[in-house]
């Protein structure tokens, strides 16, 4: 069973649902007014992603981009590989890239320097989930859900493995799974 696999609950479904309706709001009052794209970062934030735009009150496209930093390992080799670029033109638009986690900041660096090559009116982050303890660069993150401590986590969307993913809350993995 994946539950016996779980050290400890961060946060419960409920939590998540109503810091997703923050987020939500504050993007809805952020953006009033224009025109907004919203991309998605494989495979881990789709879930929170979907949750996401169903509280952001105003029109907005949504296109996905896959990339490739850890394979089935537990930390990011540093090496970025887009898997799969957006299908959507994006220059001189508004740009939200929503992410499930932030650590090393390495991957998200990428895709935002990748993107502001295109051209954008502007050029945003929010991520459910912030690591600064692991982080080897600098960003500008302008929406967070919660800060976490440095432990590898799951559910909700963010695997280990590929697997964990269907947890409708983030937990701990307990070290004895991964090591």
């Amino acid at each position: 069973m994946l539950k016996d696999d779980i050290k400890e609950i961060l946060f419960t479904k409920e939590k998540i649902a109503k810091k997703v309706e923050e987020l939500g709001k504050k993007i809805t009052e952020d953006y009033e007014g224009k025109e907004l794209i919203i991309i998605g970062v494989l495979k881990g934030a789709n879930i929170f992603l979907g949750d996401l735009i169903r509280k952001i009150n105003i029109p907005l496209y949504i296109d996905f981009m896959a990339v490739s930093s850890y394979g089935l390992s537990t930390e990011s080799s540093g090496v970025v590989r887009i898997l799969k670029d957006l299908d959507l033109e994006i220059e001189n638009k508004h740009v939200l890239i929503i992410e499930d986690i932030v650590d090393t900041g390495l991957t998200l660096k990428y895709i935002t320097e990748n993107l502001k090559s295109r051209k954008l009116e502007s050029l945003q982050i929010c991520t459910l989930l912030d690591k600064p303890s692991k982080r080897k660069c600098d960003l500008d993150i302008a929406y967070i859900g919660f800060e976490i401590p440095d432990e590898f986590i799951v559910g909700y969307g963010i695997d280990y493995a590929e697997q964990y993913r269907n947890l409708p809350y983030i937990a701990t993995l307990k070290k004895e799974i991964y090591l």
